[in-house]
């Protein structure tokens, strides 16, 4: 099954969705990539919410904030001293390097882009990736475990496929567009959340389960 056919059925399905990622600045997306990580985007919500309480969203403000409290802040994404840690490093970078403006870094070409956010210590291909795709918004397909679910299910990839190898399998059936590589990627992340659920999967409801070899 075409990775082209699978974006069709599941906007079909769910509807157009658009740019999934929230967002109110391109700084936010780079908080929510890393505070993602090993988290549930609601925790992830919870977290940023706070963060939004207390005024604290650019890099300034979280190279400024006492390392104590942005770990309270942050604590419902999990592993808050570790991602506390990591907000702290990008954001004193960000300071240094870019005076403060996010932009200038996200400004950089997709290739010199991803290889500088890929030095940042726990920042991997699926962070920089979307921080790409939603903060740069440049046409950066971003893979994902649900991704990996749906493809191995599907019968189309072995379930320990690399990250680079499935990337590169969805792009080269499917046109380089940054709405539908955003809506591909909300959608499938929708499907997985949802239906494709790594434990009691909901397939009498899924659009592929007739193409699918799980069920």
């Amino acid at each position: 099954m075409k990775s082209f056919e699978i974006y069709i059925i599941l906007k079909n399905h769910f509807g157009e969705i658009g740019s999934w990622w929230p967002k109110d600045s391109p700084f936010e997306v780079v908080i929510g990539a890393i505070l993602t990580q090993q988290s549930t985007w609601t925790n992830v919500e919870k977290a940023i919410k706070n963060l939004k309480e207390e005024n604290i969203l650019t890099p300034r403000d979280i190279s400024s904030i006492p390392l104590d409290k942005l770990k309270h802040l942050i604590k419902p994404s999990g592993f808050f001293n570790q991602k506390a840690e990591r907000l702290k490093g990008i954001s004193e970078y960000i300071l240094k390097n870019y005076k403060g403006d996010i932009n200038l870094l996200l400004s950089k070409n997709k290739a010199e882009l991803r290889e500088e956010l890929l030095k940042f210590k726990g920042v991997g291909k699926e962070t920089a990736d979307s921080i790409i795709l939603y903060a740069a918004e440049k046409n950066e397909f971003v893979v994902d475990a649900y991704t990996k679910r749906l493809y191995s299910r599907l019968g189309n990839v072995e379930e320990n496929i690399e990250y680079d190898d499935l990337k590169k399998y969805i792009i080269t059936e499917i046109p380089e567009e940054l709405k539908l590589y955003q809506e591909f990627h909300g959608l499938i992340v929708l499907l997985g959340k949802n239906l494709c659920k790594k434990k009691n999967p909901k397939c009498i409801s899924c659009p592929l389960a007739s193409k699918c070899n799980f069920n």
